[in-house]
């Protein structure tokens, strides 16, 4: 396969502006969160602030910045990853903000919280436990954590909600919620962590009510027309097949409160974009969420490659794919912006390659681009 659309039709389909809430993103093209472990001491540099800029001035619509941890001890481990708190941080993160601005772009940071995914010892606070719904880890594992009591479940999202006030007060256009991938947020959503048996879980909806108060704090935090983004997949780190929703109602019970707390609009993550969501229809799960919640989405997953992203990072099939299928389900407007990850890690000038029809200037994903901030 090769990147075959027409020029004009390319750029036409991906420049079209789109509002979330009170910004106006001027493209379809959003830069994917990607953890890149290149901030020492979780200060981000004026590294991370050229890595972010070299792509807000090269056309991406949006950036959505690597996973930036909470105010909360347990949030992450590593001591190389983002924290978005902190004066040295929060210093850092204003100056990569203002560089994307300068740039051109907009720019909103990731708020994440690893959960049970941590493990103990590690920084930036060693002596943290892992904390989540039940105490269970990712693969069934029980006793290896803490299940969180009402007051740790209170810090934490008084933790997203500081976050997010502090990302408007220097200078973002908005906040994303990390809600997938088997983190603390997804982890309750999830029934195969969720196994508590209080207000907080049992049935989908109420495996969404720490999810939806996280919301509704934030939103609470920030100006009302700020964007507030959330995050979500079905599949977990090393369990690509975990499903939260069999069905669309399944689904439906699950995204609605988040949609009614305050979402503005949805990032659906799946490893393969093209692939339909649901038996009896084509739309991929960015464009049931649409359908459902009425809400602006984004679809992600190996955009501009041939396999998936598993595959890209041992360098297995990783060819540049056409885009012919992607600005189809566009301009039928199963979804409104599309995420590029892997492809726009490779090659910073991705987005104004395509906008520009240059595709024969796109090379195949190298695995090495992991290695390097460029």
């Amino acid at each position: 396969m090769t990147l075959d659309a027409p020029d004009s039709r390319a750029a036409e389909i991906l420049s079209r502006p789109v509002s979330l809430n009170g910004l106006t993103v001027p493209n379809r093209i959003v830069m994917a969160p990607m953890t890149r472990q290149f901030s020492p001491g979780g200060v981000p540099g004026e590294d991370v602030a050229r890595y972010y800029a070299r792509r807000a001035a090269a056309g991406v619509g949006l950036i959505v910045t690597e996973g930036t941890y909470v105010g909360h001890d347990s949030a992450g481990e590593s001591d190389r990853v983002p924290r978005f708190h902190g004066s040295e941080q929060l210093a850092g993160w204003t100056e990569v903000a203002d560089a994307v601005h300068a740039a051109g772009g907009a720019i909103v940071p990731q708020l994440w919280h690893i959960g049970m995914v941590r493990r103990e010892g590690r920084p930036p606070y060693a002596d943290a436990p892992a904390v989540g719904p039940s105490g269970i880890r990712l693969n069934g594992t029980e006793g290896t954590g803490k299940a969180m009591t009402q007051a740790d479940l209170d810090e934490v999202i008084v933790a997203f909600a500081e976050a997010a006030a502090t990302a408007e007060r220097i200078g973002f256009d908005g906040v994303e919620l990390h809600g997938a991938h088997g983190y603390l947020i997804d982890q309750f959503l999830w029934a195969g962590t969720n196994r508590r048996t209080d207000a907080y879980g049992g049935d989908p909806v109420a495996r969404t009510k720490f999810a939806a108060e996280i919301v509704a704090a934030v939103r609470d935090s920030v100006s009302a027309d700020f964007p507030v983004l959330f995050r979500y997949s079905q599949w977990k780190s090393n369990n690509y097949d975990a499903r939260l929703a069999e069905t669309p109602q399944e689904l439906e019970a699950i995204l609605t409160p988040l949609a009614a707390a305050g979402i503005d609009a949805f990032h659906a993550s799946t490893r393969r974009y093209w692939l339909p969501e649901f038996d009896g229809s084509d739309l991929n799960l960015a464009g049931w969420t649409k359908k459902i919640t009425g809400k602006p989405t984004i679809t992600v997953g190996s955009v501009g490659l041939q396999s998936d992203f598993i595959k890209a990072f041992a360098g297995e099939g990783s060819a540049v794919a056409s885009l012919d299928n992607l600005l189809e389900r566009l301009e039928r407007d199963e979804f409104d912006l599309v995420a590029v990850g892997r492809a726009l890690l490779q090659d910073p000038e991705w987005a104004a390659k395509v906008l520009d029809g240059r595709f024969e200037e796109l090379g195949s994903y190298d695995p090495k681009a992991m290695s390097t901030l460029s």
